[in-house]
């Protein structure tokens, strides 16, 4: 393969989206029916790699995203939700408001009895933010 036509091949496959910036793109919360509705139990779930823009700076901000929460009579996926997670990476969003739109694209997805959203970001410019949601199902 010539040189010129090298470049082209990879000028070409970096111009198309990847498997995964697909799957990101196509991404959305999943559930599935909860095996012991009627129970109270704790899930936890640790997403350590959440990234998204700053709206103001456009410097990038890396956070912890810990969801945890009782079903009601829905789970959500896990490999769903680590998609959704990764769809923030080129949003330009604030902590305050990354907190709480997982809180509600979580809650519209799976309507859990309680849930809570904690969003601890990566200090940066000596700052250390950490924004803390709630949801409680009310009878």
């Amino acid at each position: 393969m010539t040189t010129d036509k090298l470049s082209e091949s990879v000028t070409q496959a970096s111009e198309e989206m990847k498997y995964g910036e697909r799957d990101i793109a196509e991404g959305k919360l999943i559930t599935f029916p909860n095996p012991r509705v009627g129970r109270r139990y704790d899930i936890n779930i640790t997403l350590p790699e959440f990234t998204c823009k700053c709206p103001f700076s456009g410097y990038p901000d890396f956070a912890t995203i810990y969801v945890t929460y009782i079903p009601d009579e829905r789970v959500v996926e896990l490999k769903a939700l680590k998609l959704y997670i990764n769809s923030y990476r080129d949003r330009y969003i604030s902590h305050e408001e990354s907190a709480n739109q997982i809180l509600d694209d979580f809650v519209a997805a799976c309507d859990p009895l309680e849930a809570t959203v904690k969003a601890d970001f990566t200090p940066r410019g000596n700052v250390h933010t950490v924004v803390e949601v709630r949801h409680h199902k009310y009878p």
